[in-house]
């Protein structure tokens, strides 16, 4: 009878174990965090994805672990200890309410962010060129010059309402870039301040008597609140702006946007980047490359507005 060699088996086990645990080492974890389930950061996420397994990133290569705060800020900081007590290769952050805290606490993971309006201004980034740390992104910034154009192009407005939270830098940030432009765009900005829910039923009837249109920042209380704004406005003829595409779907009138998907597609480039090896900070964060111009048919039904052959010839969808 032949003895075994048990030396030489325990041999084979190890290095089959250690095959094993390179083998593992070798697939990438990456979390994913969105503040909320807004259509906006699930179109970036999914386009991620995508462009990450064109690049050979697939299912076979990468493990996703997503958490979503259900629009909290105080699960958006349990998210955060949880995503900075894991071993990531990478991290996306999705929406500025989850990037700012997550990109305050985590600094020894490369972050990808996206759905972002304006980084700088909302302390993600040192600049748009090179974030000086552990992140880079994609930006949802519309320039605000352009924004202008367009609803004047639509109505001769004059006096604008924009809807902000304080503390959410996306919204303030917008406030402000409006603010800049009033002489030159010879409209008046009346900022309306909300901080809960109930503020809008109060206070918007004396609004829409003072404002001829009405821009919707990301504010994610507007945003919840935004079937409430829409209906109120169209009924008092009111016309309503926003940057995000998932706001025109939900009602509101003009909408001149950055496709969530290319944010996320831009994403997924930076995100290869540093899979194989880039630092983040060498990478530039990116805006869209162009605008679209949408316009929500049935809210301009609703709303009986007057809308020009000329105004239709610049609209690049019309959301039905």
């Amino acid at each position: 009878m032949r003895k075994v060699n048990f030396a030489v088996i325990i041999g084979i086990m190890l290095s089959c174990i250690g095959f094993f645990s390179v083998e593992a080492r070798a697939e990438k974890r990456i979390g994913i965090f969105m503040f909320s389930e807004e259509v906006r950061y699930l179109d970036a996420a999914t386009a991620f994805k995508a462009r990450l397994a064109e690049a050979g990133f697939g299912e076979n290569k990468v493990t996703y672990f997503t958490e979503n705060a259900a629009g909290n800020k105080m699960r958006a900081a349990e998210v955060v200890k949880k995503f900075a007590a894991q071993k990531f290769d990478l991290i996306l952050s999705l929406g500025t309410s989850a990037s700012v805290p997550l990109c305050r606490e985590i600094k020894d993971v490369p972050i990808v962010f996206s759905v972002v309006y304006d980084p700088v201004d909302a302390g993600i980034t040192q600049s748009w060129k090179s974030s000086g740390n552990n992140t880079t992104g994609s930006s949802t910034l519309v320039p605000m010059p352009k924004l202008m154009e367009i609803l004047k192009k639509f109505a001769p407005v004059k006096r604008m309402a924009v809807l902000y939270t304080p503390g959410e830098k996306n919204s303030e940030t917008q406030l402000r870039e409006l603010q800049k432009l009033e002489n030159t765009a010879m409209i008046k900005v009346i900022p309306v301040r909300l901080t809960k829910k109930e503020e809008v039923e109060l206070l918007l009837p004396e609004v829409l008597r003072s404002a001829d249109s009405m821009y919707i920042t990301g504010s994610n209380l507007v945003n919840s609140q935004i079937q409430s704004i829409v209906d109120m406005s169209t009924k008092a003829k009111v016309v309503t702006i926003t940057h995000l595409e998932d706001l025109i779907a939900k009602g509101v009138l003009l909408g001149v946007i950055a496709d969530s998907h290319d944010l996320g597609y831009l994403a997924g480039d930076k995100g290869i980047k540093i899979l194989k090896g880039a630092k983040p900070s060498s990478i530039p964060i990116e805006i869209a490359k162009t605008n679209s111009v949408l316009l929500n048919m049935k809210s301009a039904k609703k709303g009986a507005y007057t809308i020009t052959p000329e105004f239709m010839k610049i609209v690049t969808k019309k959301v039905e």
